[in-house]
């Protein structure tokens, strides 16, 4: 039985909570995807990000409609989950990096979420 494709293996490019809070203001920020499940995006998430569960996200990344020429970031709790969609994102043309440390990182920084 083949392994599902969103397995956390590996590494992948990274930015540091820091930098993307610094980037999310600039003219040509970062697109955000959180592929957390929609309950834990429901509890805190960084103010622009779009919900998109780690299992739906090949199936659904036609239908977001990221823009080619601007960065993806990937989020999720721990940065293990945001592996599998940076590789996928990568391998579909997108330059994707994850959120170093995910959410709790970003929380640990003290940096704004929005939650609802």
């Amino acid at each position: 039985m083949p392994l599902p494709w969103w397995l956390p293996f590996g590494t992948v490019p990274e930015i540091s909570p820091a930098q993307l809070a610094k980037e999310l203001e600039g003219v040509a920020a970062p697109q955000l995807l959180d592929v957390r499940s929609a309950a834990e995006f429901a509890r805190g998430y960084v103010r622009g990000a779009l919900s998109v569960p780690i299992q739906t996200l090949a199936a659904r990344l036609d239908a977001l409609r990221l823009d080619p020429s601007r960065r993806v970031v990937a989020i999720c709790l721990t940065a293990h989950r945001s592996i599998p969609a940076v590789r996928l994102l990568r391998s579909r043309g997108f330059e994707a990096a994850q959120l170093a440390g995910g959410m709790l990182a970003w929380r640990a920084a003290g940096l704004p979420e929005e939650t609802g």
